[in-house]
């Protein structure tokens, strides 16, 4: 199976396409849908709305950024074997050919009684129906210092693709040889899991081929890698024998700016050259200022059938800010999935049809240990009706053997796809 009929047999399965025949309900032509957030999560649901409505809904994607820059593949940027242009898509093709209105602002305030959203520019938009998908917020906070550090331009986290990109790659090509390039990593759940670990292998390459006598070191809060652990560890060892220093459960709880200094809960401070230091996370901002954030007071708790919080009606919340389902990754590719289901859900309710019972899922995740070779893990899951929650589909999706150039291709063949998929 190809990774298009990966992501399209994962549409078809949800079981979207029943009643496309049947015009389209009074309730759906009226109503006002907005979306918040043009990544994977957002801009798919305002793709697949329109579509799903036969083009009758009206829907208004607000993200304040002018093009989509992907996550996924950004560590390439970083290690300096990729541009940031190659990752880089415009959102016209949404509205051209889909007839999405597109509103670049960001949005300040939602208010669930009023069914009003209020954007930084002033204005209030009504609201039948909001999709927010803001990704996750990073608690700068958790770490001593790291908020006056970050705004000295000594830490960088580069966690939402863009500038921070690049200016991580330019900190990285100025390091003098033999100095170190340290990665925190906090305790999991976290913005796509294997991503740190992808970030080492990019960094280890660039120094490799320029600056061989450095090191990168990987402090990991958590007990072991959290994701493709012997597919990693692995290629640290073939690919970078020397080069990355992983070190477990070292906690990062403060950092020295001035110094380049980190303290560790319990282990010995330690000083680096380039610190990407990444912070513990909570869903997206906007989610926590209306109040969703009802799990842990961290995540969104969300009904999976349409992905509706729990604690507010008429609010449908995807992607990283959610209450992930056992197993369900915090990932793009997931986003887009969840996008799908909420946006058939949205329709089917608007139109007075039943929502369907038994969406399914899939997952499929890239890891590049170099420049080209690439290793992955793919998964797919089934809604429960009896656990009410997404369940692994035992012996679906799978992980690779070793990683290889092939895949390499495959990860850029998805990427293409997705990306058509979310904006074409």
């Amino acid at each position: 199976m190809d990774r298009r009929q990966f992501i399209g047999q994962g549409t078809a399965a949800l079981g979207l396409l029943a009643g496309f025949s049947n015009p389209a309900h009074a309730n759906l032509q009226k109503a006002q849908i907005l979306v918040i957030g043009g990544g994977y999560g957002g801009a798919t649901a305002a793709k697949y709305l329109r579509l799903f409505s036969n083009n009758t809904a009206q829907v208004t994607l607000i993200e304040p950024n002018a093009s989509f820059v992907s996550c996924p593949l950004s560590n390439l940027v970083v290690g300096g074997s990729r541009s940031l242009a190659e990752i880089t898509s415009p959102y016209d093709t949404l509205s051209k050919r889909h007839g999405v209105k597109i509103i670049q602002d960001s949005v300040i305030s939602i208010d669930p009684d009023k069914r009003i959203v209020k954007l930084s520019s002033g204005i209030a938009l009504p609201y039948d129906k909001v999709v927010v998908s803001p990704g996750v917020s990073l608690l700068m906070d958790s770490i001593e210092g790291l908020a006056s550090a970050n705004k000295a331009g000594a830490t960088l986290q580069a966690w939402k693709a863009g500038p921070e990109t690049v200016a991580l790659y330019k900190q990285l090509a100025a390091m003098r040889d033999g100095g170190t390039f340290a990665i925190t990593i906090p305790e999991a759940p976290y913005r796509c899991p294997p991503a740190p670990y992808e970030r080492a292998c990019q960094v280890a390459s660039y120094l490799k081929k320029y600056k061989p006598k450095s090191k990168v070191l990987i402090l990991d809060a958590n007990d072991d890698v959290t994701s493709k652990g012997a597919l990693f560890k692995k290629a640290w060892a073939d690919e970078y024998p020397g080069l990355i220093d992983y070190r477990p459960r070292n906690n990062v709880i403060a950092v020295d700016g001035k110094t380049k200094t980190l303290k560790i809960e319990v282990e010995e401070d330690v000083r680096a050259d380039v610190l990407n230091v990444l912070p513990a996370m909570n869903a997206g901002l906007i989610a926590i200022k209306t109040g969703l954030a009802n799990s842990n007071g961290r995540w969104v708790n969300v009904n999976y059938l349409n992905f509706e919080s729990t604690a507010q009606k008429n609010i449908h919340v995807l992607g990283d800010s959610i209450q992930v389902a056992p197993a369900m990754p915090k990932s793009g590719h997931m986003a887009n999935q969840q996008a799908k289901v909420a946006a058939a859900a949205i329709v089917a309710e608007l139109n007075g049809w039943e929502i369907n019972p038994t969406p399914v899922v899939n997952n499929a995740c890239y890891s590049f240990v170099n420049a080209t070779e690439t290793i992955h893990v793919a998964s797919v899951h089934q809604y429960s009706a009896v656990n009410k929650t997404f369940e692994p589909v035992h012996g679906a999706g799978g992980l690779s053997t070793k990683p290889s150039s092939l895949e390499g291709r495959y990860a850029w063949g998805w990427a293409h796809n997705i990306w058509a998929d979310t904006l074409g």
